[in-house]
């Protein structure tokens, strides 16, 4: 699915061509009109199988695809790729966004893409990303301020007032879709932040999660200021990694028409 290539809108709001997003990064890129290319490391050591599925119940579907790989000794510390995809629509109020969670063993967490529709207005991105590794439980060994922070963006990615895109080897805010008058009724975001030189390691578990977390429409609700309002937004994921085996089982994937629902 295209999530895998941080793209997640393009199967939910019709194909690739029609919300096209350049994802410039140094593990994925996606080029026009359809080009759809993966650069993640994936060792193996006895053998290799890749499959896809095509989900339409009656759309046959045409694919091209070029596979590189190299028959070479693979070190006995090299550990397995993973990518765990997951959404929830909408999240429970004041509920935390799971990334991925039941992460067991040793290995490193190297990335996030993430699609969010939001489902109501205002700014909708002070939640933080939390890395609950090793053992935590109600704090996080690493714990974010922010949403477009997590990205690299700053101040709700606003330029005169504008959302303003971008691209680069590893994190990126680089497509918003908006509502079009007609059928598009809300704000989409793509976005993601590979943790190439910065990858996060663990030793025995690892759960992810990411607030969906606004402000209050009145600055003076509490007489205080601005306060913090819980949403529940439409966030998808997907999350790489690297684990030694064995690993835990991953959650079975929602049906079709879940997936795409828009």
């Amino acid at each position: 699915m295209p999530d895998f290539f941080a793209v997640p809108w393009a199967t939910r709001e019709g194909d690739l061509k029609d919300h096209f997003a350049q994802v410039s990064a140094l593990p994925i890129a996606v080029n026009p009109g359809c080009g759809l290319n993966c650069f993640w490391q994936m060792p193996f050591r006895r053998h290799c199988r890749i499959t896809l599925e095509n989900q339409h119940p009656a759309q046959p579907q045409r694919c091209f695809y070029q596979v590189n790989y190299t028959l070479t000794d693979v070190p006995d510390d090299a550990a397995y790729f993973h990518a765990q995809f997951r959404r929830t629509n909408p999240v429970p109020y004041a509920e935390e966004y799971t990334i991925v969670d039941g992460i067991q063993g040793r290995g490193h967490y190297v990335g996030t893409s993430l699609g969010w529709g939001v489902l109501d207005d205002r700014w909708w991105g002070e939640g933080e990303i939390k890395f609950f590794i090793d053992g935590d439980e109600e704090y996080p060994t690493i714990c974010g301020t922010g949403t477009e922070d997590y990205v690299g963006g700053s101040y709700d990615w606003s330029v005169n007032g504008e959302y303003r895109t971008y691209t680069t080897p590893f994190l990126g805010m680089h497509q918003v879709i908006k509502p079009d008058g007609h059928m598009l009724n809300k704000h989409r975001h793509a976005m993601y932040r590979f943790h190439v030189l910065d990858p996060i390691r663990f030793q025995s578990d690892l759960r992810v999660t990411i607030q969906d977390l606004g402000f209050h429409p009145d600055p003076d609700f509490d007489g205080k200021g601005r306060l913090f309002m819980a949403r529940q937004d439409d966030i998808c994921s997907v999350a790489y990694s690297y684990q030694a085996l064995p690993t835990a089982p991953f959650p079975p994937l929602p049906d079709r028409m879940f997936l795409t629902l828009p």
